[in-house]
């Protein structure tokens, strides 16, 4: 098996374990939210390997953007639909989430209050599951399963 193939499943599939993560994240968050609990150790952890595994899925797509034979820089690229897609609009809108992500996790830790704590991650995890969402819809191949 190619290396290109192997990172294209592994990234294909450490997916589930992130959207697994970061949704139970943002309902943990809306609960503790809405009905004022308290910001645990739990929360905290549970947040940090959603931010974890986030970024370790970047890692693994760079990897994969640099292998893939559909990221292509020529004049063509931006004119052809699935060429533009995987070379510019996932990787930026993936990139975006990232980003989402650690300032949500990064703002919640300088908040003291839970609320305030539950608040910021429920907003910026539930904005950056959205566009993974998104970003993953728009490339053709379903939110379920693997990818071919």
């Amino acid at each position: 098996m190619e290396l290109y193939s192997i990172i294209k499943h592994l990234h294909s599939g450490f997916r589930y374990i992130v959207l697994l993560l970061v949704v139970v994240a943002v309902i943990n968050a809306f609960i503790g939210w809405f009905g004022n609990k308290a910001y645990t150790e739990g929360s905290r952890k549970l947040n940090l390997f959603s931010l974890i595994s986030a970024h370790i899925q970047f890692l693994i797509g760079l990897i994969l953007y640099f292998l893939s034979p559909f990221v292509q820089f020529s004049s063509q690229t931006m004119k052809n639909a699935e060429t533009r897609y995987w070379t510019m609009e996932h990787v930026v809108m993936m990139l975006f989430a990232i980003v989402l992500i650690t300032i949500g996790y990064s703002k919640s830790k300088k908040i003291t209050l839970p609320q305030g704590k539950h608040r910021t991650i429920a907003i910026f995890f539930g904005l950056a599951i959205l566009i993974i969402v998104v970003a993953i819809i728009q490339s053709k191949r379903g939110l379920f399963g693997m990818t071919s």
